[in-house]
């Protein structure tokens, strides 16, 4: 609900705070006054064109904040969607500057918001109704929600069973893509399975390879140096045989001086310790021994390792579950008709619950319909429409048209005049005859909610006397459920307000200015007798004010 507009420097007004209550809230004034003033500054606060026209002359800047209860359920949401910080139970301050140089910004609880943000709070906010008024009730995408809130459809079955048949679907398309590339791919699947399950490679063989190669590697260079030791050591050039052979000869002699047996036990020791080396060299040439064939062949499977790795973009070691994978979808390909058909299967029972669940939705739509079509009917002749008609036409939509809501498309039609056709009610109403067709379908909707606060825009244009009063009484009844401001020309109207709020001009020889004040008692019967008579007020108008007043 709003509850504050505050104002500075909007076209005629120098600075405004007004307070608004819950229930029906009137503004009157002479014509050229400037209740018109009042809903363009709201409306730039809620998202409106930030125009420099606006900026009162002189001014540098427009201010409009308007302060509405604190925001629950949906409004809370797109807030929090849009990461507007609102502490619980704190209102909703709405703040828009224009420059008089051009540019604009709006504020949310102080917080920096677009327009965009502006825009997609204000039908959750305020809901206007004027004479070139071309939302709420006159879009048709909003026609299906307000005749579900009348008759109390609760879409939840076809929602849920809408949901299950999506879900069934995308599976499908999901499983009928995959196997359409597999099957562009089928040749090269095959291929590439039969060369991988011939490499048969393992997990971790790579490195065991390399491993082994290496190893193979340092053999080859030792055994080069091997080969040369021999020819030191062995043979009967050798150094071995050449140690023998003095030892030999010392043996002849060594009794002759102590020092040729000490030289002839060193020579001893030097066959005996050339002996063990000429035994580890042995061994060491058994152990590093390599057949040149055998390292060709781990070398060529190391290369075709290797190679089919970068062939398929991944290390040695993931070809064993790569393998695996291609392997996989060459089965799911080939065993694919069967899962279509299941899948297919199931497509079409999630169908067909959805098909049942949302014709039962369209029953329910169109018993709701003959009551509202019955409601409406019963509020036009008060409102002098006695010659029209209304319907709500509840129709199959498009495939593309189909969703969670059901299948039904839902629009509001009037025939203006006995005969003539039934058409959307932008295309056929006149401005006071759609507000007044507005007021009756509100009325009769009024217990299913909508906007906290709507404004009607001289909705009594062009009637009086008894029509004028069904106006005052119908807006007086709808405001039990919601916040009205009514700008109105109507003393009818204006006396079933809750409040009356007096617009009007002032002039100090060289400024211009519009201001409100909320009007008491004698003030009121004042401004209505003004309404009935014109600009002399008589006694029997102000008679008839209070008699206005009294019946209110």
């Amino acid at each position: 609900m709003l509850t504050a507009l505050s104002i500075r420097d909007v076209v005629l007004i120098e600075a405004l705070d007004l307070e608004f209550g819950a229930g029906l809230d009137v503004l009157t004034g002479e014509t050229g006054a400037g209740k018109s003033i009042l809903l363009d500054a709201l409306g730039l606060a809620l998202g409106g064109r930030g125009e420099t026209g606006l900026v009162r002359h002189g001014a540098t800047q427009a201010v409009v904040t308007a302060t509405f209860d604190p925001p629950t359920g949906p409004l809370a949401a797109v807030l929090d969607d849009n990461g507007v910080e609102i502490e619980p139970g704190e209102p909703l301050l709405i703040r828009r500057i224009v420059k008089a140089d051009g540019g604009s910004r709006g504020f949310v609880n102080n917080q920096p918001a677009g327009a965009a943000l502006l825009r997609e709070m204000a039908p959750m906010l305020v809901e206007i109704h004027g004479q070139h008024d071309d939302r709420g009730l006159l879009n048709p995408r909003g026609h299906r929600a307000l005749l579900d809130a009348f008759g109390r459809v609760d879409p939840g079955d076809t929602a849920r069973a809408w949901a299950t048949y999506r879900a069934a679907e995308a599976q499908l398309a999901t499983v009928q893509a995959e196997i359409e590339t597999a099957a562009r791919d089928r040749e090269w699947l095959e291929h590439a399975v039969g060369e991988l399950t011939a490499l048969a490679a393992e997990p971790g063989e790579e490195e065991a390879l390399a491993d082994k190669r290496r190893g193979m590697q340092r053999a080859e260079k030792v055994a080069d140096d091997l080969a040369a030791i021999d020819t030191y050591l062995e043979g009967s050039d050798g150094g071995l045989a050449r140690l023998r052979q003095a030892a030999r000869v010392l043996e002849r002699v060594a009794g002759d001086h102590a020092a040729l047996a000490e030289a002839l036990a060193a020579i001893d020791r030097a066959v005996i310790e050339a002996s063990a080396a000429e035994d580890q060299l042995a061994e060491a040439r058994r152990d590093l021994a390599f057949d040149p064939r055998a390292l060709e062949d781990d070398e060529a499977r190391l290369f075709e390792l290797r190679g089919m790795a970068r062939k398929h973009r991944v290390q040695p070691d993931d070809l064993t579950a790569l393998t695996e994978d291609l392997r996989t979808k060459l089965e799911r390909l080939d065993a694919g008709e069967d899962g279509i058909a299941l899948l297919e299967t199931a497509v079409a029972a999630a169908r067909a619950d959805y098909d049942a669940a949302a014709d039962v939705l369209s029953l329910r739509r169109h018993a709701a319909a003959e009551r509202l079509d019955a409601a409406v009917a019963g509020e036009l002749a008060p409102l002098k429409l006695d010659a029209a008609r209304f319907r709500t036409v509840v129709v199959t939509a498009p495939r593309d048209g189909w969703s969670s809501h059901g299948k039904d498309r839902v629009e509001f039609e009037i025939a203006t005049n006995p005969g003539a056709p039934f058409a959307p009610l932008a295309k056929i109403a006149s401005g006071g005859e759609l507000s007044r067709f507005i007021l009756a379908l509100k009325v009769a909707l009024a217990e299913e909610g909508g906007a906290a606060t709507m404004i009607f825009d001289e909705i009594d244009r062009g009637v009086g006397g008894a029509v004028a009063s069904a106006i005052g009484e119908r807006l007086a009844r709808l405001a039990e459920h919601t916040q009205l401001l009514v700008v109105t020309h109507s003393p009818q109207v204006a006396a079933r307000g809750a409040e009356h709020l007096l617009i009007a001009k002032s002039h100090d020889g060289t400024v211009t200015r519009t201001g409100v004040r909320v009007l008491g008692e004698a003030e009121r019967r004042e401004e209505i007798a003004r309404m009935l008579s014109g600009a002399t007020v008589t006694d029997e108008a102000r008679a008839q004010a209070e008699r206005l007043l009294e019946t209110a």
